[in-house]
């Protein structure tokens, strides 16, 4: 395996050994926050390596916020923070033009969308016609305000927490909107020791006030490149698309993952594999990133709802069903 020299203090990160290196920081700095949900920790890293956006979703008070601030606050980069709320709008997020009577013509007001890390706090707060704000900037990393189209900085990471649909005062995230995200996560309650470690860390000031960065915007540009570079075989690949395609005909489901999916798929499990030091994929890293990367795309149909069979089943069953290529064919 080629791995190349690894990164020096200052300098561009370089190969595999480099970006071990700098992934590894982030993931401990973010851990000192984080108890016990590694896993957690981990996709978020492999989506932020693989230029997609997260989404986390589950019940209030279990995180959910926190891991979005301690990945953000791990990385020296521009980072800006959105409370969703009912009444927000979309030039709340995008930006606004105003008129400057000094200079008697309109000025562009950037919004906080203007970021590197944008943390959205509870999105499915917020109207769909907000939400949908989103939707340009997450796919085409640009916004556009009264004709002018604006590009937004790399690395550029969109980090939303919802509360489960069933809660109050809550809107379901569109499909479109849903598609935009490359996984989304449950942080689930923290097992009994966890627990009780987050009492003695937690119970005097919160661990984010202690929090420093430990990469640079630049780092991360550096990580994203060598994620691109690693190899797919057309056996990974294909097996991919034969997961993806499985969904769109499942009789469960009334909508399958769409090709965006498959995209956002094989993205993330590039960088799966460079976590795990390696430069090739393995059919193994789409297994383990099949059901965060696609469930939340698909929609049951009324009767698996009644029999309340969640996508995540369907998923699971899938990636156990469908036969396994030999890897690196």
């Amino acid at each position: 395996m080629e791995t190349g020299p690894a990164a020096e203090p200052g300098g561009p990160v370089r190969g595999l050994d480099g970006l071990a290196q700098v992934a590894n920081k982030i993931r401990d700095a973010i851990e000192s926050v984080i108890e016990g949900k590694p896993s957690a920790v981990r996709l978020a890293l492999t989506v932020l390596l693989a230029e997609g956006h997260l989404l986390i979703e589950d019940v209030p008070g279990v995180g959910k916020t926190m891991l979005a601030k301690a990945l953000a606050r791990s990385i020296d980069c521009s980072v800006r923070r959105v409370q969703f709320t009912p009444d927000l709008l979309p030039s709340d997020i995008t930006g606004v033009s105003a008129y400057n009577q000094e200079l008697r013509e309109f000025e562009f007001k950037p919004g906080p969308v203007f970021a590197n890390i944008v943390v959205g706090d509870e999105i499915n707060r917020a109207s769909p016609k907000t939400q949908s704000a989103l939707l340009e900037c997450m796919e085409e990393r640009q916004v556009t305000v009264d004709g002018t189209t604006y590009p937004l900085e790399r690395p550029f990471m969109v980090v939303s927490t919802q509360n489960p649909v069933e809660m109050e005062g809550t809107y379901p995230l569109p499909e479109a909107q849903r598609d935009r995200f490359t996984a989304r996560i449950s942080m689930g309650y923290p097992d009994p020791a966890a627990e009780l470690e987050m009492l003695d860390v937690h119970g005097h000031t919160s661990p984010l006030d202690r929090l420093s960065p430990v990469a640079h915007a630049a780092d991360v540009r550096d990580l994203i490149d060598i994620v691109r570079r690693q190899h797919v075989s057309p056996a990974v690949r294909q097996y991919a698309i034969d997961l993806v395609t499985a969904t769109r005909n499942h009789p469960e489901l009334r909508l399958g993952a769409s090709p965006r999916a498959t995209l956002q798929l094989v993205r993330a499990a590039r960088a799966y594999a460079a976590l795990d030091d390696r430069d090739f994929v393995l059919p193994d890293d789409l297994q383990d990133l099949a059901v965060p990367v696609l469930a939340h795309r698909l929609l049951p149909t009324a009767e698996a709802q009644v029999e309340r069979r969640r996508p995540e089943h369907v998923v699971s069953e899938l990636v156990a069903r469908l036969p396994v290529p030999s890897p690196r064919k």
